[in-house]
């Protein structure tokens, strides 16, 4: 290539930096990949249709790296998608949709959560994402509920991470002697129309005189946090499935993502499950539940997803935790219909 033909290469792509408007720019931030080779864009899977997914860049946000989410609400008032991180740190998403399909991600903002002191959490581990008045028409007055794992802890913070309150946590719940480890704390959190805060830990509970085992044939529970009332139901039968995200829908319904990790020379095993959480005085809970999807990674391009939120009408976005830049992870966004909803 000659030196002229460089130097006017060179001075086309200046101007086209200068020309292009920063909202075109930010487009770098997110690319789209397929879900599956056998499985492409407006496909019908067992119980959903896939209409896209996105890879999201390690970058920074003001000041702030984009990695390790593992929670996710969307804020139908501010039509902004929030994601929190492992590390403690919010971000404020743009999903750009087209004929229901999902075709990037545009970042808005980051923010460290903070204590009540003004200064960043440091026992953060920051798993599981809920709403408060996300979507009753008013702007300004959304409330984020983050449910954390080290130290078992759910409260309210506003979107820019100032906290709020906790909630007072069932007993169970409470000490962290009661976990598997600590690392298997509240992973999920959600606001139920009729039960409020529900929670769940990743894994089950120890109890006394039992033969701790994970290997699918355990049980999860799901724990209201304010009547103290709790459902236990089977997990998903594969080894170390564990519950990741909760979302409830308005007919009262819990959308339940599961992950199964075991190592890397097995399959990454993601399971979606809708349950019904029945209650009533005097007698027995119980739960009924469908299968929605199973996602196997040796089909499909599935990672560690550990977040999931209702959009609008039947549809959902899922995301996934690259465990810090892990050159083996990677942050994946979907977006899929319910095709069996009355949402």
């Amino acid at each position: 290539m000659t030196t002229n033909l460089i130097t006017i290469l060179k001075k086309l792509a200046i101007f086209t930096l200068l020309i292009i408007p920063a909202s075109c720019i930010i487009s770098s931030f997110s690319r789209p990949v397929i879900f599956s080779t056998n499985h492409p864009i407006g496909d019908t899977y067992m119980g959903i249709r896939l209409l896209g997914m996105v890879k999201l860049a390690n970058k920074e946000i003001n000041g702030i790296l984009l990695t390790e989410l593992s929670g996710l609400v969307w804020d139908n008032d501010e039509q902004l998608l929030y994601a929190v991180s492992d590390n403690g740190s919010l971000f404020h998403l743009r999903p750009i949709i087209s004929d229901n399909i999902l075709t990037q991600i545009e970042a808005v903002s980051a923010y460290w959560l903070h204590n009540k002191k003004g200064k960043k959490l440091q026992s953060r581990d920051s798993e599981g994402l809920a709403l408060l008045n996300g979507n009753n028409g008013v702007a300004g007055d959304s409330e984020l509920v983050i449910s954390f794992e080290q130290i078992p802890r759910v409260a309210r913070f506003t979107p820019d991470g100032q906290p709020l309150a906790d909630y007072t946590l069932p007993a169970a719940l409470s000490n962290i002697d009661n976990y598997y480890t600590a690392n298997k704390g509240l992973e999920a959190v959600t606001v139920h129309p009729q039960l409020g805060i529900i929670t769940a830990p990743e894994w089950p509970l120890r109890q006394k005189n039992t033969v701790y085992s994970l290997k699918g044939q355990h049980k999860h529970t799901i724990y209201a946090i304010e009547s103290g009332e709790h459902w236990t139901f089977p997990a998903y039968p594969t080894p170390n499935s564990a519950i990741v995200a909760l979302e409830a829908l308005a007919d009262g319904s819990v959308l339940v993502l599961e992950r199964a990790f075991v190592s890397v020379f097995k399959s990454v095993i993601i399971s979606l499950r809708r349950l019904w959480l029945s209650t009533c005085q005097n007698c027995s809970v119980t739960v009924k539940w469908e299968q929605v999807a199973v996602f196997d990674s040796q089909e499909w391009r599935v990672d560690n997803f550990e977040g999931l939120t209702h959009h609008t009408g039947a549809y959902f976005f899922m995301v996934s935790d690259d465990n810090e830049r892990s050159f083996l992870q990677e942050t994946l966004l979907s977006y899929w219909e319910l095709t069996n909803s009355n949402e």
